[in-house]
């Protein structure tokens, strides 16, 4: 038996990989030179007790449990698939609850899981790319929780001088240990409840362009490569 289809049989094993994912991430935290760059906005938003939703691309997920204030309930979104749910398992050593389902793919009742929690006053997390891309593509869904919540969508990121790029879908980024590293916030951005469908769309792009400005800026500032935007879906790659 392979020792995929063995991790995928074995609780102990998943159950372990994903402590040791955890502990690395916080290897690489403490080993790092890290610093947090404008988080102004999301720190007002926590000092007044106000939800809003964390957006960051699916590839950019190991680092975003050091960017978020610790003890500040999170619920964040996550694929019922298998590496979603290592993903959410990874992550709940940090305190970060999870949903399972998706925004764009039949996910009425994640949907649903997400306004209540941000009716609840907690905050929640999703990547707009995921669960299967396209990379660094926002999808509607996104859009959709900040209209029907009027909470805020905030952008954030993170790069490293030292890190690398798996060959996945997202382009998954590794921070390697002892590296100079920023976590990044972008500006809020509103969605009016009455927003039609081009006002929509404006929205979704200034989301997907923010993220993508965000991204492309700290890797220059840390003299790494940032990984092109998949083409949309319908349009040839």
């Amino acid at each position: 038996m392979s020792w995929a289809k063995r991790l995928g049989k074995s609780e102990t094993l998943r159950g372990l990989l994903c402590w040791l994912g955890a502990q690395y991430i916080r290897l690489v935290a403490l080993t790092g030179r890290w610093r947090v760059i404008d988080d102004g906005p999301a720190r007002a938003l926590w000092d007044q007790g106000q939800p809003f939703i964390l957006a960051f691309w699916h590839g950019r997920i190991l680092m975003m449990p050091r960017i978020w204030r610790r003890g500040t309930p999170i619920h964040m979104l996550i694929s019922q698939h298998r590496d979603g749910q290592l993903i959410a398992r990874t992550v709940s050593h940090f305190g970060i609850a999870t949903v399972a389902g998706s925004t764009s793919r039949g996910g009425g009742a994640a949907l649903r899981a997400m306004l209540k929690a941000l009716k609840a006053g907690q905050c929640v997390g999703i990547t707009p790319d995921g669960p299967r891309g396209p990379r660094m593509r926002a999808t509607a869904g996104i859009v959709a929780v900040a209209r029907l919540s009027g909470c805020p969508v905030l952008p954030a990121t993170w790069s490293a001088n030292r890190r690398r790029l798996l060959g996945s879908w997202d382009r998954f980024a590794v921070a390697l240990p002892f590296a100079r590293g920023e976590l990044v916030w972008g500006e809020p951005i509103f969605v009016p409840a009455d927003a039609d469908a081009a006002g929509l769309e404006q929205a979704r792009q200034r989301i997907e362009d923010s993220l993508n400005r965000l991204t492309r800026e700290a890797d220059a500032r840390l003299g790494v490569d940032s990984p092109e935007p998949a083409a949309p879906e319908g349009e040839p790659s």
